[in-house]
């Protein structure tokens, strides 16, 4: 068990991540996911109540893992809006994210236009220290950190979600370039930035 989170149910995340790959999440079923992760489906209601609560669940851990690894803080703006830019690549290359604007732009859609989900909250939570640090180090202008990683979330999140369409205009060198611009002018303290 590691954070929590039994072999079982990491096995059934695993199983459920493939046939959402192979599938979309519409064609997948929790039939479907127990077979493939070869156990039985009431196995699986032991863990979430139907293939909802599973893709609610997968979303979130796939999510979720592109946080940055280190807790630390970074030293200056640069190494925070690098850090900023990276976690927003690393969303934007999950085959997961990709599936399901692909296959199934409703549930898509729905995550970034209806409701926060889970993972969202804590991209919002992380990004909301790490903001905070950066306004006591002076790198990072004044401001309500809880705002600022607001705003920085529909920032990324916009340009996660868009990148395929402005990709003949922003290949994905020029869009990580273009995404840092964005949030270095919002973050910046006024002196710098301008704002």
């Amino acid at each position: 068990m590691v954070d929590g989170v039994t072999d079982t149910e990491t096995a059934i995340l695993d199983a459920a991540l493939a046939e959402v790959l192979a599938h979309g999440i519409r064609r997948t079923t929790a039939s479907d996911i127990a077979r493939r992760c070869g156990i039985a489906r009431q196995t699986l209601y032991r863990y979430w109540p139907d293939a909802q609560a599973v893709f609610a669940a997968l979303v979130t851990r796939e999510l979720v893992a592109a946080l940055p690894a280190r807790k630390g803080e970074s030293a200056s703006l640069d190494e925070l809006v690098e850090l900023l830019v990276e976690t927003a690549e690393r969303v934007r290359r999950l085959p997961l994210v990709d599936r399901l604007r692909d296959t199934d732009p409703e549930l898509f859609a729905r995550y970034i236009l209806d409701r926060l989900g889970t993972s969202q909250r804590a991209i919002h939570a992380e990004t909301a220290r790490r903001i905070g640090l950066g306004i006591r180090a002076g790198f990072v202008r004044d401001g309500d950190p809880q705002q600022l990683a607001a705003m920085v979330l529909l920032i990324a999140q916009s340009a996660v979600q868009s990148a395929p369409l402005v990709g003949e205009w922003l290949p994905a060198g020029a869009w990580r370039t273009e995404l840092g611009r964005a949030l270095r002018g919002y973050l910046a303290p006024d002196a710098e930035g301008g704002a």
